[in-house]
């Protein structure tokens, strides 16, 4: 297990390290790390077909904050058209795995959660 930095504590509310809960914790971004990292190299229309539902404003979006952020790297190939490529850089990939284990479980439970979801909403309707 990692250990945590001392200086950081995502249970208080000014910490920063709560910004890139919010960053990885979203969908979109956590589907590009996945899609990014079992895949490789990707440009942007086939990331935009891998994950179905994404609009170009959102994909654009969250591919300029894990730059941002560091975990991925936009390689620019001048030609004509001109290529634009996305990877994941190490501090990416370091998130490859939990990342995956997430979508896996929410892949692996999913009739459960919709089966208590049906029984919620019949017990509180």
């Amino acid at each position: 297990m990692i250990p945590a930095d001392a200086r950081f504590d995502a249970f208080a509310a000014s910490c920063p390290s709560r910004r890139l809960l919010d960053t990885i914790g979203n969908k979109w971004a956590s589907l590009v790390i996945v899609a990014l990292g079992l895949e490789g190299r990707m440009r942007f229309s086939e990331l935009s077909t891998r994950i179905a539902g994404v609009s170009q404003k959102m994909l654009t979006q969250t591919l300029r904050g894990l730059e941002r952020d560091g975990l991925l790297i936009r390689t620019v190939t001048p030609s004509v058209p001109v290529r634009v490529d996305y990877e994941l850089t190490p501090l990416g990939l370091s998130l490859l795995d939990p990342i995956r284990h997430l979508k896996e479980w929410a892949e692996a439970h999913m009739a459960e959660v919709d089966k208590a979801r049906e029984e919620y909403d019949r017990d509180t309707a």
